[in-house]
């Protein structure tokens, strides 16, 4: 899949580098775990064949083959399609993250017959959540985790955002 300035290709074995690159960014962690590294270990072992066989999605920038990040798009639950999104730093705040995120918007609804699709980040993620809400997705819940080990922010909760089949066909 491309947009104007990405490509959005199924992992590869060969992204193991890349992806322990961008899961060991202290900024790019901050919301998931804290701004832990992820080992490299458990990306090889573990996040990366799951990524190669659930609808994860590596992110290149066209103009140059970098890879900027991730995006998914996998089933959870009958009709509903979960929309997530990780990109290095270098870019946030350029429109990556809504043109892929749109993209994959697009599939769900015109190629996969989803009814709704949905995305989740904690209260405290502001950049997410305008992602969110630029690509029309709506908030719909706050609500509680119990962490065994809760990160800063964690008490206002996490957020759920979604876009109906009907209101993405209205926007059209």
């Amino acid at each position: 899949m491309e947009t104007a300035r990405l490509v959005l290709s199924p992992f590869t074995a060969g992204d193991a580098d890349e992806l322990v690159r961008l899961h060991s960014d202290p900024e790019v962690m901050r919301y998931l775990n804290g701004g832990r590294p992820t080992p490299r270990d458990t990306v090889v072992r573990d996040q990366l064949p799951r990524f190669m066989a659930t609808g994860f999605f590596a992110a290149r920038e066209r103009a140059t083959g970098a890879f900027a990040g991730w995006f998914h798009l996998r089933p959870a639950g009958e009709g509903e399609l979960e929309l997530g999104y990780r990109l290095h730093r270098a870019y946030w705040g350029r429109g990556y993250a809504t043109e892929g995120s749109l993209r994959l918007i697009e599939r769900a609804f015109a190629e996969l017959g989803a009814r709704r699709v949905f995305a989740q980040t904690m209260a405290v993620n502001l950049g997410s959540r305008r992602v969110m809400e630029k690509c029309g997705l709506r908030h719909v819940r706050t609500f509680w985790e119990n962490w065994e080990d809760p990160i800063d922010g964690a008490e206002q909760g996490e957020v759920e955002y979604e876009l109906l089949r009907e209101e993405w066909e209205a926007s059209r």
